[in-house]
């Protein structure tokens, strides 16, 4: 039925036969359905990046559908709610608690031997340095917020390379005269 060779042309195909000028829900199943039948169901791409794709060749998106479907499909797992917990950078001292539940679920995720997930730990917390390096280079924000957002960035660094350690190091860290200039004493 189809004639496309790739996947992506198929895409283009399906939604060229659908003769639609807006792309929703009903359009983006049509197209995984064909996908998944020419290409089988690992090829199927999420929600957003078919829209995405199709927003690229022309198509208006109708985005509360697209969300939904993509809401739909996405679910929130406990290990999302116990990452979107975690992490409170707001304060030096809500920061460390916020490293100290990060390490907690590390040990755990280590000690389930749950790879996948370490992965997932990891690069959220790559997300939240870079979070932090663009507050630090932002030029709106004050220097104090500047100064706070890189210290954050470098003790989510060490935590991310030496989390065994990281703890003795943010000590010694905290004892610092270069950390109390900058931020005084915390209480953690």
């Amino acid at each position: 039925m189809w004639t496309s060779r790739t996947k992506d042309d198929l895409i283009i195909e399906v939604w060229e036969k659908l003769d639609c000028e807006s792309v929703g829900r009903a359009e983006l199943e049509a197209i995984e359905a064909a996908v998944e039948g020419v290409f089988g169901p690992n090829a199927v791409d999420p929600p957003m990046v078919l829209a995405r794709r199709l927003a690229d060749e022309g198509a208006h998106l109708r985005y509360p559908e697209i969300m939904e479907l993509y809401l739909d499909r996405a679910g929130e797992t406990a290990f999302d709610v116990a990452l979107r917990n975690a992490c409170d950078f707001t304060s030096a001292s809500a920061a460390m608690r916020s490293i100290e539940r990060l390490d907690n679920l590390r040990k755990k995720l280590v000690a389930e031997n749950d790879k996948a997930s370490l992965n997932e730990l990891k690069q959220t917390v790559i997300e939240l340095r870079r979070e932090m390096q663009e507050r630090a280079l932002n030029s709106r924000a004050d220097e104090r917020t500047k100064l706070f957002a890189s210290e954050i960035d470098e003790w989510l660094s060490h935590w991310l390379r030496t989390p065994e350690i990281f703890f003795a190091w943010a000590d010694l860290r905290q004892n610092s005269a270069d950390f109390k200039e900058k931020f005084g004493s915390i209480e953690v």
